[in-house]
């Protein structure tokens, strides 16, 4: 068997060890005594990685869990694979720095590095030090001879063929820097947008909270900014994400609300607001936690051509007949394997070193 076939089996078998851990976690019992040791472990990783990060919630990991195993299937990965030509690839030694915003953000990286059949060695975040290291040992059981493909360094990286690094902008000029003699990919902030006409159903518009509330906004892919029509209401869209009210049960998201709600009335801005999100207008695309930045368009026409201008800003755009490569409502956190960040195909880099 070769060494992309090896890789592709132990990769399925996590995706199923996902899928039967996201069942057990549904349904689990009161006293999970004769339950799956994996599942218990996985229970108190889950558990530490909170801990370790209160936007880390045991909801959010399960649901970033519940998706990899969706996708960790083995015709999924066969077709996303099609396109490519993976064997007799020369192995590199591949530094992934990984940002730590949601759970597993790096794991797409992860993934796209073994299965091009390179060796991987991973700086994790200090916001997320838990469950790759607790995966990357379930796949080295099943397939014992990732052991010396998988390497964590929370030291100096060396040791490296090339990079994929994600962080801020400011992170990424020092990134740019530090590795410009390597073959690299660098990533930088983006945010995603949604274009709201005032057609939308309110069925859409409620699948736009999961876009704007999951992960508690902080990811690349989660809505931060809405463009709407002058004249917009928005009491419709406040209707519809009213079920997603209980965010504000979270004590950090919470906070943050309290926080800029008192910023922004104190500096006199015109903010609307419900209790749990607050809409203010802004051009900025990165809006803080809790609060949801807007413009108002007058043509369609002219906001692609502001959209398009600013296309590297930009991770998502959600819309319904808007864009060609639009995202549809309530969709935003549940990327295909080839929707790539930052629209750089990792893998096509990873084939090419």
């Amino acid at each position: 068997m070769t060494k992309h076939a090896t890789r592709l089996n132990a990769l399925v078998k996590l995706g199923s060890f996902f899928k039967d851990y996201c069942e057990y976690a549904k349904n689990k019992p009161q006293n999970n005594q004769n339950s799956n040791p994996r599942f218990t472990a996985f229970d108190e990783a889950i558990t530490l990685a909170g801990h370790k990060n209160g936007w880390f919630t045991p909801e959010n990991i399960l649901f970033s869990i519940e998706t990899w195993g969706d996708l960790l299937d083995k015709e999924k990965l066969t077709n996303w694979l099609s396109n490519y030509h993976l064997d007799n690839k020369t192995s590199k030694s591949v530094a992934v720095i990984m940002a730590g915003n949601i759970p597993l953000v790096g794991f797409h990286d992860f993934l796209s590095t073994l299965i091009t059949g390179h060796r991987i060695i991973i700086k994790l975040s200090s916001n997320d030090k838990v469950l790759l290291p607790f995966i990357s040992s379930y796949l080295c059981e099943v397939e014992p001879s990732l052991k010396e493909a998988i390497v964590f360094s929370d030291g100096k990286l060396e040791g490296f063929d090339a990079v994929i690094a994600t962080g801020s902008d400011n992170t990424s000029r020092y990134f740019e820097h530090y590795f410009k003699k390597k073959p690299n990919i660098i990533r930088r902030n983006r945010n995603s947008v949604a274009v709201l006409t005032g057609k939308e159903t309110e069925s859409q518009l409620q699948a736009l909270g999961e876009d704007v509330f999951r992960y508690y906004g902080l990811g690349c892919r989660s809505v931060s900014k809405l463009f709407v029509p002058k004249g917009y209401d928005f009491d419709a869209f406040f209707k519809a994400i009213y079920p997603y009210h209980n965010i504000v049960d979270q004590i950090k998201y919470a906070n943050n609300y309290d926080y800029n709600k008192a910023v922004y009335l104190m500096s006199l801005f015109p903010i609307l607001e419900n209790g749990f999100l607050m809409l203010k207008e802004d051009t900025s695309y990165a809006s803080p936690i809790a609060t949801l930045f807007y413009e108002t368009y007058d043509s369609l026409e002219e906001l692609r051509e502001l959209l398009e201008k600013d296309k590297d800003k930009l991770q998502c755009i959600v819309s319904d007949g808007f864009s060609t490569d639009e995202v549809p409502f309530g969709q935003t956190q549940k990327p295909a394997l080839n929707a790539y960040a930052d629209n750089m195909d990792t893998v096509d880099f990873l084939l090419k070193l």
